[in-house]
């Protein structure tokens, strides 16, 4: 059994995907990130960098018990354990690592920036003292979704010629181009892989996990204060 220490993110919907695809055995245990969780000693030992998801496999090699945490990490993992969605052959391994590298390193920093400057920052700041910064990521955020829409123009998936890690990673981030100042009809070949990729089965089923927590409301102060504010920086 595996036991997830997760929330409705963007990063955790990746590995709520991939452990639904494997169809590997877990328990979802919600870490309510708008209370401060994530900063609890408990969560931290499994989580150095308090961030969501992390996960404790208790069948891990040589059936020890073993903690994996940053979700990237926890998708290769589940790859090996599975034996799915990781090719083996050397040129396709390496070709899906590169993309979910494009994911962790590009995809989810700057649209992430694009999300708290453009979404979530006007609701706790005046928007001219935003300018620089939703003008930086917006125009990012519609250059990475230019990457990824001449990549796809003549491939259904981003890598290996087949669904891999490299997918579920990148899909999520890209539910709601909206939020990042994206026009998604204006990239085409993302648009009709996403929309591929969001009737699969398993990934319906992902997106079910934990979707009682979903935000749709505005952050209260408190919840900005721990998430985005001094409560976030404080040494521990």
């Amino acid at each position: 059994m595996i036991d997830l220490y997760t929330w409705p993110t963007s990063n955790g919907h990746k590995v709520h995907i991939m452990l639904e695809e494997c169809g590997l055995p877990f328990k979802a245990h919600p870490i309510v990130i708008g209370k401060g969780e994530q900063f609890q000693p408990s969560f931290l030992k499994i989580s150095p960098n308090n961030k969501t998801p992390a996960m404790i496999d208790r069948d891990g090699p040589g059936g020890r018990e073993i903690s994996v945490f940053e979700s990237g990490a926890i998708l290769f993992y589940l790859a090996e354990k599975a034996g799915r969605f990781f090719p083996t052959e050397p040129m396709k391994r390496h070709d899906t690592m590169q993309w979910l590298m494009f994911q962790m390193s590009t995809v989810g920093p700057y649209l992430g920036q694009a999300h708290y400057f453009y979404k979530y920052g006007p609701d706790h700041f005046d928007r001219d003292k935003l300018d620089v910064g939703i003008n930086r990521y917006v125009r990012q955020a519609n250059r990475i979704y230019n990457v990824m829409d001449l990549h796809l123009a003549d491939r259904a998936w981003f890598a290996a010629g087949e669904y891999t890690i490299a997918d579920m990673a990148i899909f999520p981030w890209v539910r709601m181009p909206a939020f990042h100042g994206v026009e998604i009809d204006e990239y085409p070949n993302v648009k009709r892989w996403r929309d591929k990729i969001a009737t699969r089965p398993a990934v319906l089923r992902a997106m079910e996990v934990l979707k009682e927590h979903n935000r749709f409301t505005k952050h209260t102060d408190e919840e900005w204060e721990i998430q985005f504010g001094s409560i976030q920086y404080q040494r521990r």
